[in-house]
């Protein structure tokens, strides 16, 4: 029984004591035992926190401003009545015997030089040094062995590549629509002195006007010529110029989309389609600026940057820099300077009233 006894009172002791531990580890420590090698925040930090989690959740979500992206404009609509002097289609049949023949051969033919000559631009050219325009042209098609190729049964296109500089790489195509007696044309160059480059200049005297753009081209000739600078390795995004009936040369603005599914076949997707599009609009304002500094002559050459348009592109870059969209910012305001560049002008051709 004493034993018992003893017993009991011994265990009581330990409780006690064991009781007494608990509560000074409790009261005198603040912190609790370390877990997993983590020291656990204050309890009084760790209560704020609650209170702070707690009380934010009860706030309403804060709005974050997100700038739109930059939406490229719709193309422009083909007209065809921008096409005048067109040649009847009979007087074109005779082309579809030329059909895989050798681009040259059809160059010399005296039929088809007929009416090519009265449809390029009699106007003095740069490339290499001032020559008319159908001299440029003949030195890139004259010797061509590129088959005539001609598609839909309709659409004719000739090419060829110019030899007369070997060290000045250049191109040149013609394009007819048997159809409609459209004739549309181009010469591409890289020029070597600071000019935008490479340079193309599509021409032909059937258009008079004093602005225009790709989508103002036949569809079809659109097409025809991306599948021509795919071809002969002509990038896609290059200087545009355009000549006309009148003795100036001026912008051929990039209006397509390269981020467009029908534009897929000639471009990358995604985020590299929209480089392309910030690219074609900083060609543009190039070969805008470079009109300006040469009084859109047809046989101009100048060195640029011009300082006008470095001091845009630095402005540009400091605007652009930290928004959501740069790309479509660079490509707005690009897009803007081109139009305020191009406005210097007086214009030749005057709306009707």
């Amino acid at each position: 029984m004493s034993v018992q006894s003893g017993s009991c009172g011994f265990l009581q002791v330990w409780a006690f004591v064991f009781a007494v531990m608990s509560y000074g580890a409790a009261a005198w420590g603040q912190e609790a035992p370390y877990t997993q090698g983590v020291k656990p925040a204050p309890i009084e930090r760790r209560a704020a926190a609650k209170d702070a989690a707690t009380d934010a959740a009860k706030e309403p979500e804060q709005e974050q401003s997100v700038q739109p992206q930059y939406v490229m404009p719709p193309m422009a609509t083909y007209d065809p009545a921008i096409f005048q002097n067109k040649i009847a289609s009979a007087d074109l049949a005779f082309l579809k015997q030329f059909e895989g023949a050798p681009s040259g051969k059809l160059w010399s033919d005296k039929q088809f030089k007929h009416f090519v000559r009265s449809a390029i631009p009699g106007v003095m050219y740069h490339y290499g040094d001032d020559r008319p325009l159908t001299e440029a042209m003949d030195n890139a098609i004259s010797g061509s062995r590129a088959p005539v190729r001609i598609r839909d049964g309709r659409y004719v296109i000739v090419a060829g590549r110019s030899s007369v500089y070997p060290g000045l790489r250049g191109e040149g195509f013609v394009w007819v629509d048997m159809q409609e007696g459209i004739v549309l044309g181009g010469f591409v160059f890289w020029p070597t002195n600071g000019e935008p480059a490479p340079a193309m200049t599509v021409w032909t005297k059937q258009i008079k006007t004093d602005t225009i753009s790709l989508g103002q081209l036949p569809p079809a000739f659109q097409e025809d010529l991306a599948d021509w600078q795919t071809g002969w390795k002509v990038p896609m995004v290059t200087t545009r110029y355009f000549i006309g009936n009148e003795n100036m040369k001026i912008l051929l603005q990039h209006d397509e989309d390269f981020c467009a599914p029908a534009n897929g076949n000639y471009g990358p997707s995604n985020s590299d389609c929209e480089q392309m599009n910030a690219d074609a609009a900083d060609d543009d304002m190039s070969a805008a600026y470079y009109l300006d500094e040469t009084g859109y002559k047809t046989n101009a050459t100048a060195w640029m940057l011009n300082p006008d348009q470095v001091s845009f592109i630095g402005v540009r870059e400091r605007t652009c820099g930290g928004v959501l969209d740069p790309l479509g910012c660079r490509l707005r305001l690009t897009r803007e300077r081109t139009r305020v560049v191009l406005s210097r002008r007086e214009p030749v051709f005057r709306p009707r009233r």
